[in-house]
C-alpha cells in the first residue's frame, strides 16, 4: 500500500473483501500517518509499516497507489512477476504514481478509455514518450466483468488497473448504499 490517506482505507477494504490479505506493507512519506493507518486497519490484516516504497513493493502479490504524487511512488523493477497494480490516486494528466516501465509492460485495464486518456498521468506520459500507443488498453473494467474481454492471460503476467473515477459508477454506487440503507433501517432522513 502506497499512500495512507481516505483513499488507502477504502482501498484496503475492497481489497480485503475479495481476496484473502494476511499480510499489508504500507508506505507512505508521513511515517506518523502510516502508522495511524496500520493501527486503525489492523482488524483487517497484520500491517507493517516501511520505510521506502521498494520495501512495500517487493514480492508483493498486490500493489496499491493512492497518492496525489506527481513522480511515480516506485520502481517497476521492483514488482515480481505477476503482480497486480492497481492506480486510484493520481487523476490529471501531471500526476503519475506509476512509472512509464511498469506501464509499458502490464496488461492495462481502465475504468474508461476515454476518462483515462483525458486524465490519467501515466497512460498519457506513457503515450507522449512513445513507450506505448492508444491501444495499449486492453480493455475496460466493464468489459472484463461482462465477458466480452479477457483479463489475465497466465500467472506471470503483469496486470494494471487505472482508475481516474468515473461518475456513473459513483451515482450506481451510492444508489445501492441508499437502497441498502433504507432495507436495513439505518442512517436518517433529512428534510430539504
Amino acid at each position: 500500500m502506497l499512500g495512507s490517506g481516505v483513499q488507502a482505507r477504502a482501498g484496503l477494504e475492497a481489497v480485503c473483501a475479495v481476496r484473502p490479505i494476511e499480510e499489508v506493507r504500507v508506505y507512505s512519506p508521513s511515517r506518523a500517518r502510516a502508522e495511524a493507518f496500520a493501527a486503525e486497519m489492523s482488524h483487517l490484516a497484520h500491517i507493517i509499516v516501511v520505510d521506502e516504497p521498494s520495501a512495500a513493493v517487493r514480492g508483493a502479490d498486490i500493489v496499491y497507489t493512492a497518492t496525489t504524487s506527481s513522480t511515480p511512488t516506485f520502481r517497476g523493477d521492483d514488482l515480481a512477476p505477476g503482480t497486480h497494480v492497481i492506480g486510484v490516486g493520481s487523476y490529471t494528466p501531471t500526476m503519475q504514481e506509476v512509472d512509464v516501465a511498469t506501464v509499458q509492460r502490464a496488461l492495462v485495464v481502465v475504468d474508461s478509455r476515454e476518462s483515462a486518456w483525458a486524465e490519467a498521468g501515466e497512460l498519457i506520459m506513457a503515450r507522449d514518450c512513445g513507450a506505448i500507443t492508444a491501444d495499449h488498453i486492453h480493455a475496460e473494467l466493464g468489459e472484463i466483468v461482462a465477458g466480452s474481454h479477457t483479463g489475465r492471460t497466465s500467472a506471470e503476467q503483469i496486470t494494471f488497473f487505472k482508475s481516474v473515477g468515473v461518475a456513473v459508477q459513483d451515482a450506481i454506487a451510492a444508489g445501492i448504499a441508499l437502497r441498502t440503507a433504507e432495507e436495513m433501517g439505518l442512517g436518517t432522513v433529512v428534510a430539504m
